[in-house]
């Protein structure tokens, strides 16, 4: 059944600059902060005026060093004050724009190297040795490898190992005052790809989504517009400030953490990598008020004995979570989106409060608007696979609508345990796993038998705690029918394996199991 939105946003047809800096050349605030160095915000920030005018810089010496329109440029580094500098630089430039995870072996980067056809790549010092070995492995000459760092900020920045600075590619401001963007003012030229975000690749190898400057647009008017619905928008919107900890060269942070910040006007702090002690310090000291988060912090904040040692009362964010801070001063909502619909899909309206839900039939989520991605990247068969050919886009997510018209999704279709016949969601089984009072993390998985497969637990208990298998069974035993019991094992381990943006790597963690399941037939023998 089909279900269509109760809110309606008319995208215009315009090159995503343009909607978030409105021309090359109108005057922009020159006093309002919009990224600053979380380690150095006095001294090292970008005003609008100036965020514009790096872009511009950036653009312009991109454009004159060669890069043609639809030219790839891959970024590889960690978060950083220009890593939205270079972004919106190949944007305006009419390039498109792919990150890179800042920390894989040289044969992941250069995977996403051949298979974007990137011309250029932006590398951070830190990672040379990778980026170059990466690069030597496509045929990616030293001479379109650029070293990134910040120095630039202060007038240094020298290249290294044979390879340019990128602040070669920076013209002067008066030049990059000059710089215009096109402006894709019909439905076609919308249509221009923007970014490649590759996808996380749990179930293979990572999928370049391609986005077109259309479905950012959109994406960036439906969540804009969800934000002004709050009932104190006006006075809301005049303290906000967001820490940025996750990836940028990530679609949620690229999304949220750049565009949308930059069309309301909220000054971001970013830090270089996420350290959970380190975000506590600066929530406490620039008195942050928003976090974007994957799971993964949410449960550190619910229970890491370190968060009552910080002021965390600024923060506008389980009963767990909220229990920190006073009644009605926090609230935790969970969006939901995907790579392939640029960020986000669904989102709260603030005006609502949360209430229980009956569960109602369950089926596959399939999504349509503006915001859905053009397809995969030089991949029609996958595509074909995912979107049907009036657009609607395949999420593999379980879910079902409740009475009050509200979605849940409840699991990944390829992530279900089939326990005789039937299906077990992990995520159920771990939600209920991390309300053990031991239990700092957890995750699910199944693991083969002859008829079928058995749900398997991985535990990560907390500091100073102590809980044998028996007590985590006898915890589940009583709150699931008996198909949803744990029966393939709970093994304790030091950490859950993620990737960056806070999924559960459960191939790993079957691979894991098999070689422990192998074990112990060997051991019986």
């Amino acid at each position: 059944m089909a279900y269509k939105s109760r809110w309606r946003v008319d995208v215009p047809d315009t090159h995503l600059a343009s909607i978030l800096l409105t021309t090359p050349t109108a005057p922009l605030s020159k006093t309002d902060r919009c990224f600053l160095d979380a380690e150095r915000p006095d001294t090292h920030y970008f005003t609008t005026h100036d965020f514009r005018l790096w872009s511009q810089r950036f653009a312009a010496g991109l454009r004159k060093s060669g890069l043609r329109p639809g030219d790839r440029v891959l970024m590889f580094s960690g978060n950083d004050l220009f890593f939205p500098v270079v972004f919106m630089g190949v944007i305006m430039a009419g390039g498109i724009f792919t990150g890179a995870i800042p920390m894989p072996v040289p044969r992941e980067l250069a995977y996403q190297l051949g298979d974007s056809g990137a011309t250029y790549m932006i590398c951070a010092r830190a990672s040379l040795d990778t980026g170059l070995e990466a690069a030597r492995l496509v045929g990616l000459g030293r001479d379109r490898v650029f070293v990134f760092d910040n120095t630039l900020y202060d007038g240094h920045g020298v290249g290294e190992k044979t390879c340019r600075y990128w602040g070669e590619l920076v013209v002067s401001p008066e030049e990059g005052e000059g710089f215009a963007w096109d402006e894709l003012s019909t439905p076609e030229l919308a249509d221009r790809t923007l970014a490649l975000n590759y996808s996380s690749g749990t179930t293979g190898r990572p999928k370049g989504v391609e986005i077109a400057h259309k479905n950012y647009v959109a994406n960036l008017l439906q969540f804009t517009y969800i934000e002004r619905l709050h009932p104190n928008y006006e006075a809301k919107r005049a303290r906000k400030r967001c820490l940025c900890f996750l990836p940028m060269y990530h679609s949620m942070a690229e999304m949220i953490m750049i565009a949308a910040t930059l069309a309301l006007n909220t000054p971001v702090y970013i830090m270089p990598k996420f350290d959970f002690i380190q975000m506590l310090e600066y929530t406490q000291k620039y008195r942050i008020t928003d976090y974007v988060v994957v799971p993964p912090i949410v449960v550190a904040l619910a229970k890491h004995p370190a968060v009552k040692n910080f002021d965390l009362s600024s923060v506008e964010v389980s009963e767990q979570l909220q229990a920190l801070w006073p009644p009605g001063k926090v609230n935790v909502r969970q969006g939901y989106g995907m790579t392939e619909t640029t960020c986000s899909m669904m989102n709260w309206d603030p005006r609502e409060k949360g209430f229980s839900a009956a569960r109602n039939r369950r089926g596959q989520l399939w999504l349509r608007g503006g915001n859905v991605m053009k397809g995969y990247w030089q991949n029609p068969e996958a595509t074909k696979a995912t979107k049907t050919e009036d657009g609607w886009l395949k999420t593999g997510d379980v879910a079902f609508v409740d009475e009050h018209g509200k979605f849940h999704v409840v699991d990944r279709l390829k992530e279900l345990i089939k326990v005789k016949g039937n299906q077990v969601a992990p995520a159920e089984l771990e939600a209920l796993l991390l309300e053990h009072p031991a239990v700092a993390d957890a995750a699910v998985i199944g693991i083969a038998t002859d008829n079928g497969e058995r749900p398997r637990a991985y535990v990560v208990l907390k500091p100073g705690q102590v809980a044998s298998a028996k007590d985590i069974l006898q915890f589940i035993d009583g709150k699931v029918s008996p198909i949803k019991r744990i029966t393939g094992g709970v093994v304790f381990i030091d950490v859950i394996p993620k990737n960056p943006s806070g999924k559960i790597l459960r191939k790993t963690l079957r691979e894991q199991a098999q070689k422990e399941l192998k074990q112990g037939a060997t051991a019986k023998l």
